[in-house]
């Protein structure tokens, strides 16, 4: 039975095609239209995964769809209701969508995907749990034959929060939820916005910003106390009741009152061109610490109302690598698994998985071997040779990845920015090593050139080292091996420089430039690095590049940043990664077996 999988109309749409339990193909449309967390339909995806599997329309034997909209219009409606006549703006701005569009979505559904291939064929469409579709997407793709869920993000149908079971024999059981207007991503999205990050694309940010904050200070500590004393109630088994005078989501145009939050903290709301101060690293890491204490409540109760070895997280929150660390530390349950695209985008293949395992009764073990994230498009050689001819590039063309890998090594080595475009692109935010820019760690200058001359983005941000899992140890703490960049680890302590008391007083760029380790350019403030663990037969290129570069440098370490610049989708096609390659100050782009140099 082969399921096409669809998320779409909120952010980060997708398609996947799943095949009796199997995943086959699964791409954001993003990478297509090249709109950042474009949340339209994904005509541009559908194609790509039928194109790629060999299948028509005529093939797919059931459309499945990430969440249902009737019970999202109810709970707008009830919303509403209850704070009316408060939101009328934003009533009035939100029904002729709905009315027009959103409640007829299977009649859309349907004539998109009569656009895209005639048939003869009714197939059905169905419609999953926003919920369900995020706990199947990871539990299906997990190691665990039976475990804890736990999914938690802004706000699907109702349900903020949800908790239960995943049994390979028996399916997925719901034990509780969280609903609406109570929501802990949303919680966490109004401190984004409030600093001035973009909703749905900047927790990511203000999340990176947060260890610049000092955790000692007393206005660390004030935020905390204020926090949790006027903003929200938390229950002893992680529930909470937010205070709504504070909260503009539930009806308004934004998240927040920000005069009400200006008067709260005592500075002014921070808008995204203001510079970054001390007090809003400090207001981060704040909220950052109150998000961590929450989960972990949750954690405990979900352990004790279920029992499980092993816990499953899904949902945006469950992109807080420094969050999911923390909760893998508590040492609750054995080991927890979080899936790359965790978010929105992995609803689509969530729904294509408890679809086909539902309606096949398909018994589920747990994978033998690490999830392959590498579902999406790949190039011929003709395509990239179309692209050399059309631009005139000078380059060099390597018959054996041997060679390749042994010159591209070099370059990293010489501190040269190397754009790698091969194999099939990644799903998820995250580059795994085939949509990736590649950088010495060792540069202590290193992270300023890739964030002000590469990514042109805010230079507090930290990049991500790369390592292979039979070298790890040598250079970090023991944490979680993670194969997609989703928690986070220390530095070896041995690899560390001390820091005098007098570096806590330094402005946010001061502490930037000073080197916290041997492997600056990946070493965040705290001493933190989101690690991505390279296992060999998940990526044996990628794999036989980090050992190559560690020979010839003695260093098993290099910096791996996702193939974009600031605000756009990662690249997708050899001429998105020639265009970026040539308005950035990157050094040399490897397309497949060629290599271009400036």
């Amino acid at each position: 039975m082969k399921i096409l999988g669809i998320s779409a109309y909120y952010h980060d749409s997708a398609a996947s095609i799943v095949e009796n339990g199997k995943v086959l193909y699964a791409a954001q449309e993003e990478r297509f239209t090249r709109i950042k967390n474009d949340a339209s339909f994904p005509e541009n995806a559908i194609k790509f995964c039928l194109f790629e599997s060999g299948y028509c329309i005529e093939d797919i034997d059931i459309i499945a769809f990430y969440e249902k909209p009737f019970l999202k219009f109810e709970r707008l409606l009830e919303t509403y209701y209850a704070y009316a006549p408060k939101g009328f703006w934003s009533f009035a701005k939100a029904m002729p969508v709905w009315l027009k569009e959103k409640l007829f979505l299977k009649q859309i559904i349907k004539k998109r995907i009569d656009e895209i291939g005639k048939h003869k064929k009714i197939i059905p469409i169905v419609f999953t749990e926003h919920h369900l579709s995020h706990a199947a997407s990871v539990f299906y793709t997990s190691p665990f034959a039976k475990c804890a869920f736990l999914t938690i993000d802004g706000v699907g149908e109702w349900a903020t929060t949800s908790y239960g079971i995943a049994n390979g024999n028996k399916g997925i059981q719901v034990l509780g939820e969280l609903h609406f207007p109570d929501s802990l991503g949303l919680f966490y999205s109004s401190f984004t916005f409030f600093l001035g990050f973009e909703v749905n694309s900047g927790e990511y940010k203000m999340m990176g910003l947060a260890p610049y904050g000092n955790l000692t200070s007393e206005r660390v500590v004030h935020f905390i106390n204020i926090i949790k004393e006027t903003l929200i109630d938390i229950k002893s088994d992680g529930s909470i009741r937010l205070n709504k005078a504070y909260f503009e989501y539930p009806v308004g145009l934004q998240m927040v009152n920000a005069k009400k939050w200006e008067k709260l903290f005592e500075f002014k709301q921070r808008l995204s061109e203001d510079k970054l101060e001390q007090i809003h690293a400090d207001l981060a890491l704040a909220a950052q610490k109150v998000l961590e204490e929450i989960l972990i409540k949750i954690i405990k109760y979900v352990k004790q109302e279920t029992n499980e070895q092993y816990l499953c997280l899904a949902g945006g929150v469950a992109l807080n690598c420094v969050a999911n660390s923390v909760l893998y530390h508590q040492n609750i349950f054995d080991d927890i698994f979080v899936q790359p695209a965790a978010g929105d985008a992995g609803g689509a293949l969530g729904a294509a998985l408890a679809v086909s395992h539902l309606k096949q009764n398909l018994l589920f073990k747990g994978l033998d071997k690490p999830f392959n994230p590498y579902l999406g498009s790949r190039c011929s050689l003709n395509d990239i040779e179309k692209i050399l001819r059309k631009n005139k590039c000078n380059y060099r063309y390597f018959d054996n990845n041997e060679d390749l890998i042994r010159v591209t090594a070099q370059f990293i080595a010489e501190k040269k920015v190397v754009g790698w475009y091969r194999g099939r692109t990644e799903f998820g935010p995250r580059a795994l090593g085939n949509r990736s820019i590649f950088a010495n760690a060792s540069d202590l200058e290193m992270q300023q050139t890739l964030n002000l001359k590469i990514k042109f983005r805010e230079g507090f941000r930290p990049f991500a080292p790369v390592v292979c899992e039979e070298d790890y140890d040598d250079y970090f703490e023991h944490s979680k091996h993670s194969y997609y960049m989703l928690f986070t680890s220390e530095v070896k302590k041995s690899l560390r420089k001390n820091l005098t008391e007098e570096f806590y007083t330094f402005s946010l760029e001061d502490k930037r430039k000073i080197a916290k380790s041997d492997l600056p350019a990946i070493t965040h403030i705290d001493f933190s690095a989101r690690v991505q663990v390279v296992k060999k037969e998940l990526n044996s290129v990628f794999w036989s590049l980090i050992q190559e570069y560690k020979q010839q440098t003695g260093i098993g370490v290099f910096i791996n940043t996702s193939f974009n610049i600031k605000d756009e989708p990662i690249v997708n096609t050899p001429e998105d990664a020639y265009s970026c390659f040539m308005k950035t100050g990157m050094d040399v782009l490897v397309l497949e077996n060629y290599i271009i140099e400036k």
